[in-house]
């Protein structure tokens, strides 16, 4: 199967280059997904855009992580799971922690719900047990963030699918998908 170049600033598209100039900015490299992306600048402008805009919203960047590292073990994302390893060991959780939000287990009710109900979002293509949505606004999440959480999921499922169609070359420290466990 054909496999999507890492582009470089020297081969990108002149659209993707000035979005790549503004990640190295951001992050002090173009991460590698951002580099595949780019070979279409309006896909790679477009979920930039819609992450910025929905981390505006109610969550914090904590919660966001937990999201995005809930839906790539849910879509068994390597690349992803490693960049979100990374951002939220950046944030001060432990392995520990990590594994186990990526089981759906947390000290912290809400990351625990969101956790299960991201990964639930996703096993099930949007039709989560109902105890699950409950729990989410049992938790305190208002209205808007059922919403957005789609959102996030959308975005994080288009990182996801891409990374699995191109074997994005990880440029993080290296996570693998866990075995199979059940969530509760």
């Amino acid at each position: 199967m054909k496999r999507l170049d890492v582009l470089t600033p020297d081969n990108a598209p002149e659209k993707s280059k000035a979005i790549f100039a503004d990640l190295k900015k951001k992050y002090g490299m173009i991460p590698n997904i951002y580099a595949v992306a780019g070979h279409s600048p309006q896909a790679l402008e477009g979920e930039l855009f819609f992450a910025d805009k929905i981390a505006e919203g109610v969550f914090s960047n904590e919660e966001i992580q937990t999201i995005y590292l809930a839906a790539s073990e849910a879509n068994r994302c390597g690349y992803c799971l490693s960049a979100h390893t990374g951002a939220l060991k950046m944030a001060g959780k432990s392995d520990a922690e990590v594994m186990e939000l990526r089981r759906g287990n947390s000290d912290n009710n809400k990351l625990q719900v969101l956790s299960r109900l991201t990964q639930a979002i996703v096993h099930t293509r949007g039709l989560p047990d109902e105890h699950l949505v409950d729990a989410f606004f049992d938790a305190g999440y208002p209205n808007a963030a059922l919403v957005e959480l789609l959102g996030l999921v959308a975005i994080k499922t288009f990182t996801n699918y891409l990374n699995h169609l191109t074997d994005t070359p990880i440029d993080f420290p290296v996570v693998e998908p866990a075995g199979d466990y059940e969530l509760v």
